[in-house]
């Protein structure tokens, strides 16, 4: 029978994989106490950084009905569970990771979809949402304008023809 403490701690991390968009597990081997600190302050206010037991978590995981990382729960692991913008927190992932090479990322779930280490890492090349939707309100605007100018010229080139066509039929009514 599991000890209430054991329950009670896999039942915390199952609500975390349940709330969270996206999870991150890593491995903190050789890391400092120092170092953990200015990681979790590198993810952000969206993300939670913490120092799991593998057992535990891998119970956790498939309670929440996250399978697909079972194999990653092997050594030291710390997951960073990102309630906010994925993107923001996978790039405080990649820049700790490249000043600290015992930081390695070897997985994670973005929502509910199993990813690989280097595919965080492409997650993390993106730009952030907000810049991403600001980049497609702008397309969108400039399609609009393209299409009022469209629709403004076809009345505006038929009055100009129309123009000409009378100015062509004076003149020659002119000359005859």
């Amino acid at each position: 029978m599991a000890r209430p403490d054991k329950a009670a701690a896999v039942a915390e991390l199952a609500d975390q994989f349940r709330s969270s968009n996206a999870a991150v597990l890593t491995e903190y081997r050789g890391l400092t106490v120092a170092q953990l600190k200015t990681l979790r302050r590198s993810l952000g206010d969206d993300a939670q950084y913490a120092v799991v037991k593998n057992t535990l978590t891998k119970i956790a995981a498939n309670e929440a009905g996250i399978s697909s990382l079972d194999d990653l729960f092997n050594g030291p692991t710390a997951v960073a569970f990102i309630s906010g913008d994925p993107v923001t927190s996978a790039k405080g992932l990649r820049d700790f990771a490249k000043d600290n090479p015992n930081l390695i990322i070897k997985g994670g779930v973005l929502d509910g979809k199993a990813l690989s280490a280097d595919e965080i890492k492409k997650l993390a090349d993106l730009e952030s949402r907000e810049v991403l939707l600001s980049k497609l309100a702008g397309a969108f605007k400039g399609k609009q304008s393209q299409a009022a100018s469209l629709f403004q010229a076809l009345p505006s080139k038929f009055v100009r023809t129309a123009e000409a066509l009378r100015a062509k039929k004076a003149e020659q009514g002119g000359a005859e």
